[in-house]
């Protein structure tokens, strides 16, 4: 029986050297410097990683340490965010500008160094400062350690598609302007796929991405949403995806024509190359929920291309839905579930701490800029927005998460409401413009929570200003997508939906549009976590709060201090 026993423990010894040597530090330097592209028919002066759009892929297995370099020779201040990385006891690396990190100034530089532990799929990287995220972005692949797969056939490739968005002008500058008068800053010119327009724009035949692909292999396309303010329709014509994963966790396959996609998420979808030789349009356009609001309502367009094809026709088009199929992206949303046979799955906590009811959308706030007293908002107010009515401000003398390290006081305040203030229809369309709820104010409120608290939020849409879904990014973890739905939260009906067996696990949820969404999760990362819309015109309008996750009991569930070099403000 000793010897058994004894055998056993060199088993477990050998098995948990074996895996940690199989965990590598992957190093890389990202410079980030000004340069000309053309794109619909002219020169434009963007913000871009080593010298190209999107930045470069990087790539690591489960287990790796990152570290990267960023050289910021751009003429602006600079943060890189790991989008969706837990950062387990780094907080301090995780990106976002003054709250878990001062910038990197033009001419300075900062090394990012993390540990991926439990992740396997596809995230992202870009910056979090302003609106530089529309060139500043790349892909993160996680793949699994050496000696495991995936839990699907293994690809013939792996693609990454990026789905951007692209102005006809410096992206600072629409955003300033904006933030200046008031209103609303301008659309965008085009979305792009991988950085190229396709051929349905002017002066694009050239700047059209293309997939060559063998007829009867299978690809895993990694697709992610890095536009700053819309979500996206994506199809490729005569071809189905089954989906396998989003926002890096696994998913029960699920086969869809069309995949729906908000800024900040991520979709793994395997397609097989079974049609006939030839070339076929890949192509994504708005999900635009708001009635009446302008957005870019134009197509972006990339080409499947078989190896073989000689066909000089025009590509097959896919039939994209229309701007506004709302049900066709509910259908997409609610019918995703968690891979439970998966690595890294764990169940969903029954006993909630922490029950928070969240009101999410737009508002108004005083004018404070313009020479004559007004914006150009409604009622002569500037556009804001809100959680619970607390429009989120984001300090400028120190980071957020180095206030907590440090206990020093005046950066936040701890008393983000569990609930809004005032209780209304939330969804009636009637209160669109009442201006008895419409206006909120500025304020740094975050929410407290113990370590290892189980926090349950339900997200509320609200129909102030306009009607829309809103996706919402929680920094720092993952969380179980419970329930989903249009209209009024009404938790003794509701709560009778929640999924307990296999729910999704995201770090971006889409809120319903005239709806709600209730997420759960737990909180085991010390540290302050921001969490906020990804549409990038309403996180500077205040649609955001974060967590402060008190430190564990013990040394390793603590924050550990911040590293030397660590930016300073």
């Amino acid at each position: 029986m000793a010897r058994l026993v004894f055998l056993l423990a060199c088993v477990l010894v050998l098995s948990a050297c074996s895996s940690f040597a199989t965990a590598a530090v992957v190093e890389h330097s990202l410079h980030v410097q000004n340069l000309t592209v053309n794109r619909l028919c002219r020169n434009q002066v963007i913000t871009a990683v080593n010298g190209s759009l999107p930045g470069p892929t990087l790539r690591v297995q489960e287990g790796d340490t990152l570290v990267v370099h960023v050289f910021n020779k751009s003429p602006y201040n600079l943060t890189i965010h790991w989008h969706g990385v837990f950062q387990l006891l780094s907080g301090w690396a995780d990106g976002p500008e003054f709250v878990t990190q001062c910038p990197i100034r033009p001419g300075h530089s900062y090394t990012y160094r993390f540990t991926i532990t439990r992740q396997e799929g596809t995230l992202w990287w870009h910056a979090h400062v302003q609106w530089l995220r529309a060139t500043v972005h790349g892909a993160l692949i996680i793949r699994p350690r050496s000696g495991q797969k995936y839990p699907f056939p293994k690809p013939y490739r792996e693609v990454p598609l990026i789905l951007g968005e692209w102005w006809n002008a410096n992206v600072i500058d629409v955003e300033n302007q904006a933030l200046a008068t008031g209103a609303a800053p301008n659309n965008s010119d085009a979305y792009t796929i991988n950085g190229q327009p396709g051929d349905l724009y002017p002066c694009s035949s050239n700047h059209t991405y293309r997939l060559n692909v063998v007829q009867g292999k299978t690809y895993l396309l990694r697709i992610i949403n890095a536009a700053l303010n819309n979500q996206l329709f994506f199809k490729i014509a005569n071809h189905k995806f089954t989906v396998v994963a989003v926002d890096a966790s696994y998913t029960n396959p699920y086969i869809t024509d069309v995949v729906v996609i908000a800024p900040g998420q991520t979709t793994d979808v395997l397609i097989t190359a079974d049609q006939t030789t030839g070339q076929y349009y890949m192509a994504a356009r708005a999900y635009a929920s708001a009635a009446g609001v302008p957005f870019d309502n134009t197509t972006t367009t990339g080409i499947i291309d078989y190896q073989g094809s000689t066909t000089s026709r025009r590509p097959i088009m896919p039939i994209l839905p229309a701007f506004n199929d709302t049900p066709t992206a509910h259908r997409f949303f609610t019918n995703l579930t968690g891979l439970v046979t998966s690595p890294f799955w764990t169940p969903v906590p029954r006993v909630v701490d922490e029950h928070m009811f969240i009101t999410v959308g737009l508002g108004l706030s005083a004018c404070d800029a313009p020479r004559n007293g007004t914006c150009q908002g409604p009622f002569g107010l500037k556009f804001a927005a809100s959680m619970n009515n607390a429009s989120f401000q984001i300090p400028t003398r120190l980071s957020m998460l180095e206030a907590f390290f440090r206990n020093v006081g005046g950066v936040y305040t701890t008393d983000f409401p569990n609930a809004p203030p005032v209780q209304f229809d939330y969804t009636n369309a009637n209160n669109s413009m009442n201006r008895a709820l419409l206006v909120t104010t500025k304020s740094t409120k975050v929410k407290k929570v113990k370590y290892n608290a189980t926090v349950e939020m339900v997200m509320q849409n609200t129909a102030l200003i306009g009607i829309e879904n809103h996706p919402i990014h929680l920094h720092g973890f993952n969380f179980y997508v419970l329930a989903q739905g249009f209209g009024n939260y009404n938790a003794a009906v509701d709560s009778k939906k929640f999924n307990f067996v296999n729910p999704q696990e995201r770090n971006t949820i889409a809120v319903p549009v005239g709806g709600w969404a209730v997420v759960r999760f737990r909180a085991n990362n010390p540290g302050v976590w921001l969490m906020h819309c990804h549409l990038d015109v309403h996180l500077p309008w205040g649609l955001a709060t974060a967590f402060e996750v008190e430190d564990g009991p013990t040394p390793s569930t603590r924050l550990p201090p911040p590293p030397p070099d660590f930016p300073k403000c």
